[in-house]
C-alpha cells in the first residue's frame, strides 16, 4: 500500500514539474512575441516630422500665497552649444554616467529595460527607470516626468522615433543643450560659466565630471548646496569613465585629487524672488516624492503658502537696518524665519542677507548657541512642575565649585518674581530655575516643543550654551502662542500637474500637544513683560506681542524671538566665522529687524489678543518697579562660563558633551499625548474660552519663595 501511495505521490510530482516547465514556455513565447510585436510596431513607425519646431515642456512655475509667480524654470540661464564645441571628457562623463551604451542603441537599453521591469515587479512600483540619453530627451521635449507604465510606453516610442528623425551626435548635443543641471541652468554651457565661471573648453576633468553627475538629481549633488555630496558624485563618475575607458588610471587618480573651485561671482538663478525660500519648497517636494526633473520640467503649478508681502519687509527690514548700523561685511548675516502658530504655513523665509553672495541656508543649518533666548524653556519646565509666575527667586550671587555665573554688568537685584527674572534676563536666576527643575526636565521639555540638537546635560543650558537652529526655535516658540501645540511648518499647499490636475494637497496641520495650556499662558504672560519693559522693548509694536531676547559670549550671535497670537518670527544675528560683532545685543539690532518686520506682516490679520487668562490684573500695564530699571540694566545678559567644568552644581548624573542625539520632533512626544491632523485651535481669538483649570499658581495668592532659591 505504500508502495503505491509513493508510486501516486511521484506521479503527482511529475505532472506538476511538467505543468511548470510548460508554464514558463508559454510565458517566455508570450514575452518573445510580446517583444516581436512591438519591434514590429516601432518598425513602423515614422520619423518625428517638423522636428525643429518641437518646444519643451510646459514651464514649471511656483506661487506665493497672493498667486504671485515666484519662480519659474526655464527664465534662467541657457546658452546653446555645438556638438563639436563640446569637450571630449564631458560627453565622455555624460556617456559613462547616463547611457553606456548609447552608440549602440536604438533609443532604449533593452537588457537595461528588462533588467528595470523585473526589479520594478519585486517593488510593485516604478523603482528602476533604466532611461537612456534619448528616453530623458523624449522626457524633456514631449512628456511629463510622471512615474506610470504609461508614460513609460510613451517614452520608449518617442525615443525611438527620435532616433529615427536625427542622428547620434544631434540627439546628444541637444541633450546636453536642453537637461537642467540645477541652480536655474539649462544646458552644460551655462552649468559650465555657472558654477566654475568657465567656457566648457576650459573645464578640468574634475569639473566635466562633476558637471556630468548632475542630471541624476541636481540640487542633491549641488556644489553650491552639498559640495561634499557633489565631490562624492563626482568620484562616482570619474569611476565609471576609468572602467569604460575613457580616461587612464593616472588621469583617475589626478582628477580625485583636484579640490573644487566653484565661481565666486553673482549667479542669473539668483534673481528670484525668495530664493531662500524656494529652495526650501524643493527639498519638501523630495521629501513628498517629486523628482527634480519632474519639478524643474514637468510643467508643474506649486502653489505655497509664502506671503510675498510679508517676505518683502522681511528682505527689507534685514537689509536696510544692517545697512543702518554698518554691518556690511560679506561674513555679517541675518536670518528671519516666521510661520503660523496654528496652521503650520510658513510666511516668511530668509536665510541670508543675499543670497546671490551666499546660498547657505542659516534658518535650517546653521547650529549657533541661543544664549538667553533659550532660558524659557528652563522657566517652562519650571511651570510643568508647577512654579508660579509671581513665585519667588533670588537673584544673587550663586557659585558651583569653579564656576561662578554672573549677570550683566555684575548687576545683583535680590529676590524678585520669576516673571521680572526672565524680563531683565537674569543669568543667575536661570542657572538657580535650572538647578530645581533639573536639567533632564529642561533638555526634555526643548526636545519636546521642538529643538532637535545636541543638548549637553548640565546646568549651562540655561544660558544657552549649546547650538540650536533658528527653524526650531521658532517651532518652539509657536508651542507658546498656540496653548502648547507644537505645529510643523509647512511650504507647499498644492501641486497640479500640466493638465491642471492637483496631484497633491496638503491635508492639514500636524500638531502635537508639548505643555500645558496653564503653561502657555504663564509663559506668554512672562514673554510679554519681557517686550513691555524688559530686555525686548526694541520689540514692542503697541500689539498683543511677547518674546526674548539672546545675546552669546562676546557678542558672536544675536537673538530675538518673538510672536502675536497669529505670527511667531525668529531672528538671528552673527558672522559666518563666529568672530564677535561689535556689542551688538538681542535687544538691539534682532529686535528691531523683527519690530520692522511685524508691523507689516500684521497687517494681514485683525487685532487679535492672546486668548489666556489675565494674571495679577497687569496685563494692560508693566508694574512701575520694572519701567524705573536703567536702560543699561536692561541690557541683556550674556553667557558666562569660565570657570565651570563638568559637575559644577549637576542635578543629575552628567553625559558626554552633545550625547544627546539629533531627533526629529515629529517623532518626539509623550505616550499620553496624541497626534492630531486637523484639530480645532485649543482657544479662538474671536471667542476666548471660559476658564476650567485653577488660576496659575501666585495668580490669586500671596508670592511666596521657593525653597533652596
Amino acid at each position: 500500500m505504500a508502495r503505491n501511495i509513493k508510486k501516486k505521490q511521484g506521479r503527482r510530482g511529475v505532472k506538476k514539474r511538467n505543468f511548470f516547465l510548460y508554464f514558463c514556455m508559454m510565458a517566455l513565447s508570450a514575452f518573445l512575441a510580446a517583444i516581436a510585436a512591438f519591434n514590429l510596431y516601432l518598425a513602423s513607425l515614422p520619423p518625428i516630422s517638423n522636428f525643429d519646431d518641437i518646444k519643451p515642456n510646459p514651464v514649471t512655475s511656483i506661487y506665493s500665497a497672493d498667486g504671485e509667480v515666484i519662480k519659474t524654470f526655464t527664465v534662467f540661464r541657457f546658452e546653446k552649444v555645438s556638438i563639436d564645441d563640446i569637450p571630449p571628457n564631458l560627453k565622455n562623463a555624460v556617456i559613462a554616467t547616463e547611457d553606456k551604451n548609447f552608440y549602440k542603441h536604438r533609443g532604449f537599453d533593452t537588457a537595461g529595460l528588462v533588467r528595470s521591469v523585473f526589479a520594478n515587479i519585486r517593488a510593485g512600483s516604478l523603482k528602476q527607470g533604466a532611461s537612456t540619453i534619448t528616453q530623458q530627451l523624449a522626457r524633456i521635449l514631449f512628456l511629463s516626468n510622471e512615474r506610470t507604465f504609461d508614460r513609460k510606453i510613451k517614452e520608449l516610442i518617442i525615443a525611438h522615433r527620435i532616433e529615427k528623425t536625427i542622428s547620434k551626435n544631434e540627439i546628444l548635443e541637444l541633450y546636453l543643450n536642453s537637461v537642467y543641471l540645477g541652480s536655474g541652468t539649462y544646458g552644460v554651457m551655462s552649468a559650465s560659466k555657472t558654477y566654475f565661471d568657465k567656457e566648457l573648453d576650459e573645464l578640468t576633468l574634475a569639473e566635466a565630471a562633476l558637471i556630468a553627475g548632475l542630471p541624476q538629481a541636481p540640487s542633491l549633488y549641488s556644489p553650491f548646496q552639498n559640495p561634499d555630496a557633489a565631490i562624492n558624485r563626482r568620484n562616482q563618475v570619474l569611476k565609471r569613465m576609468y572602467k569604460t575607458g575613457y580616461i587612464t588610471k593616472d588621469q583617475y587618480n589626478s582628477a580625485l585629487k583636484e579640490e573644487l573651485h566653484l565661481s565666486t561671482k553673482p549667479r542669473l538663478y539668483s534673481f528670484n524672488k525668495a530664493p531662500y525660500f524656494i529652495d526650501f519648497v524643493l527639498n519638501e517636494l523630495e521629501r513628498l516624492g517629486f523628482e527634480e526633473q519632474e519639478i524643474s520640467q514637468g510643467g508643474l503649478k506649486i502653489y505655497t503658502t509664502l506671503d510675498l508681502k510679508s517676505q518683502d519687509a522681511a528682505q527689507n527690514a534685514i537689509v536696510n537696518d544692517l545697512n543702518a548700523y554698518g554691518l556690511k561685511a560679506k561674513k555679517t548675516q541675518m536670518a528671519l524665519f516666521s510661520f503660523s502658530p496654528q496652521t503650520g504655513r510658513i510666511y516668511s523665509y530668509v536665510g541670508g542677507k543675499n543670497y546671490e553672495e551666499s546660498q547657505y541656508d542659516r534658518i535650517t543649518n546653521a547650529i549657533r548657541p541661543p544664549g538667553s533666548s533659550f532660558k524659557p524653556f528652563v522657566y517652562t519646565a519650571a511651570l510643568q512642575q508647577g512654579v508660579g509666575v509671581d513665585d519667588i527667586i533670588d537673584d544673587s550671587p550663586i557659585s558651583f565649585k569653579n564656576w561662578s555665573p554672573r549677570n550683566y554688568g555684575n548687576k545683583y537685584r535680590g529676590k524678585m518674581p520669576l516673571w521680572k527674572a526672565l524680563a531683565i534676563s537674569s543669568n543667575v536666576a536661570a542657572v538657580r530655575l535650572i538647578k530645581k527643575t533639573g536639567a533632564d526636565a529642561v533638555i526634555a521639555t526643548a526636545r519636546e516643543m521642538g529643538i532637535t540638537t545636541p543638548l549637553q546635560n548640565d546646568l549651562t543650558i540655561a544660558l544657552g550654551s549649546n547650538g540650536v537652529k533658528l527653524y526650531d526655535m521658532v517651532v518652539a516658540y509657536g508651542a507658546f502662542a498656540n496653548g502648547g501645540f507644537r505645529v510643523r511648518p509647512y511650504s507647499v499647499e498644492r501641486v497640479e500637474n500640466s493638465r491642471g490636475v492637483v496631484i497633491y494637497e496638503n491635508s492639514g496641520p500636524k500638531i502635537v500637544k508639548v505643555i500645558s495650556f496653564d503653561t502657555a499662558a504663564g509663559m506668554t504672560y512672562m514673554l510679554r513683560k519681557v517686550v513691555e519693559a524688559g530686555t525686548g522693548r526694541a520689540a514692542n509694536i503697541a500689539k498683543a506681542v511677547a518674546g526674548k531676547t539672546g545675546t552669546t559670549d562676546d557678542y558672536r550671535d544675536a537673538w530675538f524671538m518673538g510672536y502675536t497670537p497669529d505670527i511667531v518670527a525668529g531672528v538671528w544675528l552673527g558672522n559666518d566665522d563666529n568672530s564677535k560683532l561689535p556689542g551688538i545685543t538681542g535687544g538691539g539690532l534682532p529686535a528691531r529687524v523683527w519690530a520692522d518686520y511685524m508691523k507689516v506682516a500684521i497687517t494681514n490679520f485683525a487685532d487679535s489678543v492672546f486668548d489666556y487668562p489675565k494674571l495679577n490684573g497687569t496685563e494692560e500695564e508693566a508694574p512701575k518697579e520694572i519701567k524705573e530699571v536703567s536702560e543699561e540694566t536692561l541690557q541683556d545678559d550674556d553667557m558666562n562660563f569660565e570657570g565651570f567644568e563638568a559637575g559644577d552644581g549637576q542635578t543629575n548624573e552628567l553625559q558626554n558633551h552633545n550625547s544627546a542625539p539629533v531627533v526629529n520632533i515629529d517623532t518626539v512626544q509623550n505616550p499620553a499625548k496624541t497626534e492630531m491632523q486637523k484639530p480645532q485651535r485649543p482657544f479662538s481669538v474671536s471667542e476666548p474660552p471660559k476658564p476650567q483649570t485653577p488660576p496659575l499658581p501666585g495668580s490669586d495668592t500671596q508670592s511666596v519663595p521657593l525653597p533652596g532659591m
